[in-house]
């Protein structure tokens, strides 16, 4: 018999409509959920966890780093695997979270829904089914953290979501999937490379985020310094470039100790410092971290791990390098 601890958080796949508002908002429980289901796998035993209840574009990094701890205790506990419900919006973040600090060869499965649990094209019961089916495979022992949806499971590192309203949302890119739930049977396509986890205690939440555009100047860099951040990530053009006046000012706060890493706003590729004149080499040089094909909310997951670790600059580098590809 397997042990399946369900861990619940809220989400779309947890939400109805309310009549009197005409608001979408996460009200049901993990065991109405759990009482959803239909044609449960023979041989699983499966546990309720009612961890929170919100949307989770609510959630934030220190409560997404409570989750993967929360994780990590209930795996100690005895479970065979872990299937954690969670909106869609942050997800990947939640799921990457988890990847990076839950030390268990044992599978952690992310799933969720697109469509309320109202809805007549519900999706979330067939989801947790799937996700279930992953969580007690042999197969997939030692992936590490994944997002199960629409039949597919994908590695934590690499999946995104890329469409706002349909199932088919999340994709790997140039990765792919690792595998997919063919009616009752798990196929595993690949397994994902690059992974690492780490002990550790707390995480700095102090990051910020900024996506670049055409014109971009220094003032949100300024503000988020004078803010009191320890990092930001920036989303930069292609290859990971920057307006000239972005670039000096990032190197300058580089000199004052934050660390400012670069992702690229295009949904494929990775970024490598190529052009001079204020461009990516101009920012290497003055001491920005290439993340690699990192997207920029997963750097900054990353980034809020690795700073709570008081690593040297030259570790912290070489992990962003590492887990950057």
């Amino acid at each position: 018999m397997q042990k399946i601890c369900v861990i619940t958080t809220g989400g779309t796949i947890a939400s109805m409509h309310e009549p009197s508002s005409g608001h979408v908002t996460a009200s049901i429980s993990g065991f109405d959920l759990h009482a959803s289901l239909q044609n449960l796998p023979d041989g699983i035993d499966v546990t309720i966890d009612e961890f929170c209840k919100m949307g989770s574009y609510a959630m934030d990094l220190s409560l997404s780093f409570s989750l993967a701890q929360h994780i990590s205790s209930r795996l100690k506990e005895g479970f065979d695997g872990v299937v954690i419900t969670h909106g869609t919006d942050t997800m990947e973040e939640s799921a990457f979270m988890a990847d990076l600090v839950v030390r268990s060869d044992k599978p952690i499965v992310f799933t969720g829904a697109q469509h309320t649990a109202d809805d007549p094209n519900a999706d979330g019961p067939q989801n947790i089914l799937d996700a279930i089916r992953v969580a007690a495979s042999d197969l997939v022992h030692g992936m590490g953290s994944m997002i199960c949806f629409n039949h597919e499971f994908h590695a934590a590192r690499d999946v995104s979501k890329t469409h706002t309203s349909r199932t088919d949302t999340f994709l790997s890119g140039e990765h792919g999937a690792l595998g997919d739930v063919d009616g009752d049977r798990v196929v595993v396509h690949r397994t994902p490379i690059l992974q690492r986890s780490y002990d550790v205690a707390h995480i700095e939440t102090e990051i910020e985020l900024i996506k670049l555009a055409m014109g971009s100047n220094e003032r949100y860099l300024k503000f988020a310094f004078e803010s009191g951040v320890r990092a930001i990530v920036l989303e930069g053009f292609g290859r990971g470039n920057a307006p000239p006046v972005v670039t000096q000012t990032a190197i300058e706060l580089i000199q004052k100790g934050i660390y400012i890493i670069m992702t690229s706003r295009c949904p494929r590729g990775r970024v490598k410092p190529v052009y001079g004149n204020g461009g990516g080499k101009t920012l290497a040089e003055g001491g920005i971290v290439f993340a690699g094909d990192l997207s920029g909310q997963k750097a900054r997951v990353l980034l809020s791990v690795l700073l709570g670790m008081n690593l040297s600059d030259k570790q912290l580098r070489d992990e962003i390098s590492y887990l950057g590809g």
